[in-house]
C-alpha cells in the first residue's frame, strides 16, 4: 500500500494539522514513459501556505481531496523512461506520499552530488538553498564591504543568505525570534550581529549595527520587522522580497507604513522573487553550493521530523517557530 497525505480542508490562515488526512491507496505501477519513485525525505516548505490558500498565488492551490503538493527525494524504484534507471537518486515534485509514478517533467533534476546526504537536495543543495544564492546574487547584488541584513536569518534559506554573503565579503546582521534562533545565528553561521525581534527595539538595534545604512535586505517576512529595516536603507540599497511570512492570509492585503519615500530618498531598488523563474540556473547553482558545503564554507542544520505521521502538523509548526533548521520529514524505508 502507498501512504498519502492529503488535503483534507481548505485553511483559513496557517494550515492545521485537522486540514490534511492520512489515507492508503494500492500500490502505483508506472505507465510508458513514467517513472516509480520511493520517497525517502519529504520537504516542508513555508511557501506551502500559498499552495494551499483559497486565491492561488503564483501557483495554482493544490485541490481538496488531492495529494500535498510537495518536493521529495529518494530513488527510481522502477522506470519506463530511457533516461532513468532504477536506483537513481532524484528530487522532484512527488508529493506528500510513500511512492509516486511520474512523468519526467516532475523530476527537477538527478541528484549528482552523491557524496553528500540525499536530504541536502531539499535544503541547502535544493530549493532553499539555490532560492538564497540566486536571489541574493541576481537581484541583491552584493559588494563586497556592504551590509547584507537577513530577516528569517536562521531559516533554512536566512542561514544560507548569510554565510553565502559572508563568502562574497559581506558584513552580515541577522534578524530572527528567540535567544536560541540568534545564538545560531552569530555562532554558526556567521552574522556579525543578530537580533530578537520578539525582545529588541529593532530600531535601535539597526542603528548601532548599520551606522552607514542596510545596503542589501533580504526580506523574508514584511510585516513590523521589514518596517524598521527600511529606515535604515542606505543610498542605492536593494530589497530582495523572497517571502512575507508575517502576512497569515492571502486574500488579506497587508496593510502598514508605506515603502515609497524610502525607496525614493534612499534611491533604493525592490523587487521579488520566485525560484520558478530561474530554474535555468539552478543546476550551476547547486553545484556551486556543494562545493562551498565541501569546502566547509557553508553550513546547514536539518531539523528532521520522523515518519509520515508527523506530515498533517509539520507546517503549522513550522509557523509556530518549532524547528531550527530545514524542516524535512524522514520516511522509513526497507
Amino acid at each position: 500500500m502507498n501512504r498519502q497525505v492529503i488535503l483534507k480542508s481548505r485553511p483559513a490562515g496557517i494550515a492545521q494539522a485537522e486540514n490534511f488526512q492520512i489515507v492508503q491507496s494500492d500500490m502505483p505501477t508506472p505507465a510508458e514513459g513514467e517513472v516509480l519513485m520511493r520517497n525517502h525525505f519529504l520537504s516542508v516548505e513555508p511557501a506551502m501556505r500559498g499552495w494551499i490558500a483559497d486565491a492561488g498565488n503564483y501557483s495554482d492551490p493544490v485541490g481538496i481531496g488531492e495529494v500535498m503538493r510537495a518536493l521529495s527525494a529518494g530513488h527510481v524504484e522502477a522506470s519506463n523512461h530511457p533516461d532513468f534507471a532504477p536506483g537513481d537518486a532524484v528530487m522532484g515534485w512527488f508529493g506528500w506520499q510513500d511512492y509516486a509514478c511520474v512523468t519526467p517533467d516532475r523530476i527537477m533534476r538527478k541528484v549528482a552530488e552523491t557524496d553528500l546526504p540525499l536530504s541536502l537536495s531539499l535544503g541547502v543543495l535544493g530549493l532553499n538553498g539555490v532560492t538564497a544564492h540566486l536571489a541574493l546574487t541576481k537581484i541583491g547584488l552584493p559588494k563586497a564591504g556592504e551590509t547584507v541584513v537577513v530577516s528569517t536569518a536562521a531559516g533554512s534559506v536566512g542561514s544560507a543568505v548569510g554565510q553565502i554573503a559572508n563568502i562574497l565579503g559581506c558584513r552580515t546582521i541577522g534578524i530572527a525570534g528567540g535567544p536560541e534562533k540568534v545564538k545560531l545565528c552569530t555562532e554558526e553561521f556567521g552574522y556579525e550581529a543578530a537580533f530578537d525581534y520578539k525582545s529588541d527595539d529593532l530600531d535601535a538595534a539597526l542603528a548601532e549595527a548599520c551606522p552607514e545604512g542596510v545596503n542589501v535586505y533580504y526580506d523574508n517576512t514584511s510585516g513590523a520587522i521589514s518596517d524598521a529595516v527600511m529606515r535604515h536603507l542606505a543610498i542605492g540599497a536593494r530589497v530582495v522580497i523572497c517571502g512575507t511570512a508575517a502576512i497569515s492570509r492571502w486574500d488579506e492585503w497587508p496593510s502598514g507604513p508605506r515603502v515609497e519615500r524610502h525607496l525614493l530618498t534612499r534611491r533604493a531598488r525592490m523587487e521579488g522573487f520566485v525560484i520558478f523563474d530561474h530554474m535555468d540556473d539552478f543546476d550551476a547553482s547547486a553545484a556551486q553550493l556543494a562545493q562551498w558545503v565541501r569546502e566547509g564554507k557553508l553550513t546547514y542544520r536539518e531539523d528532521m521530523l520522523d515518519g509520515i505521521e508527523a506530515c498533517p502538523d509539520a507546517l503549522a509548526g513550522l509557523y509556530r517557530g518549532e524547528n531550527m533548521g530545514k524542516r524535512l520529514v524522514k520516511l522509513a524505508v526497507g
